[in-house]
C-alpha cells in the first residue's frame, strides 16, 4: 500500500504513477495497478534542459526508467509522449493525501497534467533516446538476410580504370538490378552466427554511399555516385536502399514473451561496451523483438579453476545494465546500451528484465 507524506516530509514508495510525468498525464487510477517504484533520491522538481531525453528524466524518479510506458498502457488517449519539452518543470504534489503531477511551462503557468492529448511542435519535443546516435549508425550499418546474400549485384569497375570512386564518378556494376533510379553501395562486415548452433543470422554491411541508375548495357549496369562516405572499390555490393525505422515515437517498454540471447558484437571493433554503444543481438522478429523492446544484460560469471577438482567452472552471471532495440531483422537486431553498472562484453547474455532483480540505484542515462 502506499502511504501519504509523513511527517518529516518523505515521499513514500513504492508507487506506479510516476510515469504520467513522461506521457504528460495526470494518473487517477489506483497506485496498486502499477509495479514501477520511486528512486529513494528522486526529486520534488525538475527542470528539463536540451538535451534530456524522456529515458534519462524517468530515470531521475524511477528505479527502472523503461516503464513509465506501462501508464500508457491504461491511457488508451495518449498517443504521443513527446509533451515535455525544455524549460518546463515537473514536480510532485499532493491532493487528498495521494500524490500527483504537475507541469510548469517555461513561459510560465501552472498546468495540472491530464490524460489529453497535446499538440506542440514535434521539433521541440524531448527525445525517448539519443535518436542523433541511432540515425547515424543506421545511416552506416544494415543487415543483409540470408535469404537475400546470394547475387547481390557488385562493382566491376569504376569509370576510366580507377580503383577508387567517389561522389560524381561512374561505377559499372554487374548483377540484377531492380528497376529502380536509386541505390546503396556497400562493403560486407561481419558475418553474424548463432554461438549455439552455428546458424548463419545475417551479413553486416557498411554504407558507402548512394548511386543513381544512368543505364543498362547487357549485364552491365551504369551508375553514377551522387554521395559517398568513403571509398568505392570493385566488389562493393549494390542494393536497393534501406528506409530509417527509427521515429521518436516509439515507446521503451518489456518484451511481450520472454527473450534470451547474446551479445554478437559491437560494431566497430569496441573491445568494452559501455553506455550509449550499439550491439548487435542473436535475437530478432522471429524471437517476438520489437523497436523500443529493453532487455537486461547478464555480464558473465568469471572462469575459474575448481580449487579442488581443478576442473573449469563459470561462476554464475550478474545483471549489469540495459539494452533498448531500435532496429530489428528476422534474426539479428541493434540495440542502444542505455545503463550499464558493469563493463559489459561481447557473449554477454540478454533476457526480459526482472525488475525485483534490479538494483535500486539503477536509475537515469
Amino acid at each position: 500500500m502506499k502511504k501519504s507524506l509523513d511527517a518529516a516530509g518523505r515521499r513514500p514508495h513504492p508507487i506506479g504513477w510516476l510515469g504520467g510525468v513522461l506521457a504528460g498525464v495526470l494518473l487517477t487510477m489506483p497506485a496498486a495497478a502499477f509495479t514501477a517504484e520511486l528512486r529513494q533520491d528522486a526529486p520534488a522538481r525538475y527542470t528539463v534542459v536540451k538535451g534530456d531525453t524522456l529515458w534519462g528524466i524517468s530515470g531521475r524518479f524511477l528505479q527502472s526508467p523503461w516503464q513509465w510506458p506501462e501508464v500508457w498502457d491504461v491511457n488508451p488517449q495518449i498517443r504521443n509522449p513527446h509533451l515535455i519539452y525544455p524549460g518546463d518543470s515537473v514536480y510532485l504534489y499532493y491532493a487528498n493525501g495521494q500524490p500527483r503531477l504537475g507541469l510548469e511551462r517555461g513561459q510560465g503557468g501552472t498546468v495540472r497534467l491530464s490524460p489529453e492529448v497535446r499538440r506542440i511542435p514535434r521539433r521541440e519535443a524531448i527525445p525517448p533516446l539519443p535518436l542523433n546516435t541511432v540515425k547515424n549508425f543506421l545511416e552506416g550499418n544494415r543487415i543483409v538476410e540470408p535469404s537475400r546474400i546470394e547475387n547481390v549485384p557488385y562493382v566491376v569497375a569504376g569509370d576510366n580504370r580507377r580503383l577508387i570512386s567517389g561522389a560524381g564518378d561512374r561505377l559499372y556494376v554487374r548483377g540484377d538490378l531492380p528497376h529502380m533510379q536509386r541505390f546503396g553501395l556497400y562493403r560486407p562486415g561481419q558475418r553474424y552466427e548463432d554461438p549455439d548452433t552455428g546458424e548463419f543470422l545475417g551479413l553486416e554491411l557498411e554504407t558507402l554511399g548512394e548511386a543513381r541508375f544512368i543505364r543498362q548495357q547487357g549485364d552491365i549496369a551504369i551508375l553514377e555516385v551522387v554521395s559517398s562516405r568513403q571509398e568505392i572499390r570493385d566488389t562493393d555490393l549494390v542494393l536497393p536502399l534501406e528506409s530509417l525505422p527509427v521515429t521518436p515515437e516509439f515507446q521503451p517498454r518489456g518484451p511481450g514473451r520472454p527473450s534470451e540471447g547474446h551479445i554478437l558484437s559491437v560494431p566497430g571493433g569496441v573491445q568494452f561496451i559501455g553506455r550509449l554503444d550499439v550491439v548487435a543481438l542473436d535475437l530478432g522478429e522471429r524471437d517476438g523483438l520489437e523497436p523500443g523492446h529493453v532487455l537486461a544484460v547478464e555480464q558473465q560469471g568469471e572462469l575459474i579453476a575448481d580449487p579442488v577438482t581443478q576442473e573449469s567452472i563459470r561462476l554464475p552471471g550478474e545483471d549489469a545494465g540495459w539494452l533498448m532495440v531500435f532496429r530489428v531483422y528476422e534474426r539479428i537486431s541493434y540495440a542502444l546500451v542505455m545503463h550499464a553498472t558493469r563493463s559489459l562484453a561481447v557473449g554477454d547474455r540478454v533476457h526480459a528484465p526482472q525488475v525485483e532483480n534490479m538494483l535500486a540505484d539503477n536509475g537515469g542515462e
